[in-house]
């Protein structure tokens, strides 16, 4: 994760939707996680004592991401799969308080993990 400016805000951005009968990948569907990760990471930055906790859970937790992605990236994802990201995704999205986002930032990628069918825990 890169590092961002104390009190910096996170990007608000839409999480990806297919139309009916585009599939997604489920590289993108990481994308998509990662960028929600990151969001989190910089919310949870903001409890100082906690600071290197997070910041290399973050870490961590993308690189996590980022190994599915390199094993998996152009398998065509299903569409409950994408369903369940985006929804995920779409939870992070209204987190406002950091200590909340230190959970969620523990949590979340075994959501993706879950959907994906991979194995949780890392």
């Amino acid at each position: 994760m890169r590092p961002f400016p104390r009190g910096a805000t996170r990007a608000r951005s839409s999480p990806r939707r297919y139309a009916a009968g585009v599939t997604a990948t489920v590289g993108e569907l990481v994308a998509a996680a990662i960028e929600a990760t990151e969001a989190l990471g910089l919310l949870a930055e903001e409890v100082e004592d906690e600071w290197t906790f997070v910041t290399e859970l973050a870490a961590a937790q993308t690189a996590r991401l980022g190994a599915i992605a390199d094993r998996r990236g152009e398998e065509p994802a299903t569409d409950a799969a994408a369903a369940a990201v985006a929804a995920a995704a779409d939870e992070t999205r209204l987190i406002a308080d950091p200590h909340r986002a230190i959970d969620w930032l523990s949590t979340f990628p075994d959501l993706v993990a879950i959907a994906l069918g991979e194995p949780i825990g890392g």
